[in-house]
């Protein structure tokens, strides 16, 4: 399927989706792909916040905000990503089972990939409202949808672990 039915239809099941992904037989740079797309969109998504800041404290250009936007999400996100991936993993191993590392990386990507365009409306509601408490409660929306696409893809790829596990 297509990425953006993917997309769609994740907030529908995120589980299968991300299952049929894994069965794709998805290798690291497919994986590396949906992170660095996100962290590309995430950033698209800081600009109307960093332009409104950039108006009201014009001290610090729009041109240095985004350098450094741009520095810490296509640059350090990327390398915390895999970070907490291998935390994940490592948690997954003591806790569960030994899972492997491919599977924990598509499932975090691909719940961050989910919820970028659920992002890009968070950023351009913060960029027209400011600092609102409309704003703050659609950030809730968006970490709540995350983890959800992301503890039920993590259950998914548990459960098919130890299906394969047990010669099933």
């Amino acid at each position: 399927m297509s990425l953006v039915s993917n997309l769609v239809r994740t907030y529908r099941a995120p589980g299968t989706v991300i299952d049929g992904l894994d069965r794709q037989g998805l290798r690291e740079p497919q994986v590396l792909f949906f992170a660095l797309l996100s962290c590309g969109l995430i950033f698209v998504a800081q600009w109307p916040g960093l332009s409104r800041a950039a108006a009201l404290d014009p001290a610090v250009t729009l041109e240095q905000r985004m350098g450094g936007a741009l520095f810490g999400v296509m640059f350090m996100l990327p390398l915390l990503l895999y970070a907490l991936a291998g935390l994940i993993q490592l948690v997954l191993r003591v806790a569960v089972a030994p899972i492997a590392g491919l599977r924990v990386r598509l499932a975090l990507f691909w719940s961050l990939l989910s919820v970028t365009p659920l992002m890009l409306l968070h950023g351009g509601l913060g960029g027209f409202l400011g600092a609102h408490p409309a704003v703050n409660l659609f950030g809730f929306v968006v970490a709540a949808s995350f983890l959800y696409i992301l503890g039920a893809g993590l259950g998914t790829i548990v459960r098919r672990t130890r299906s394969e596990g047990s010669g099933q």
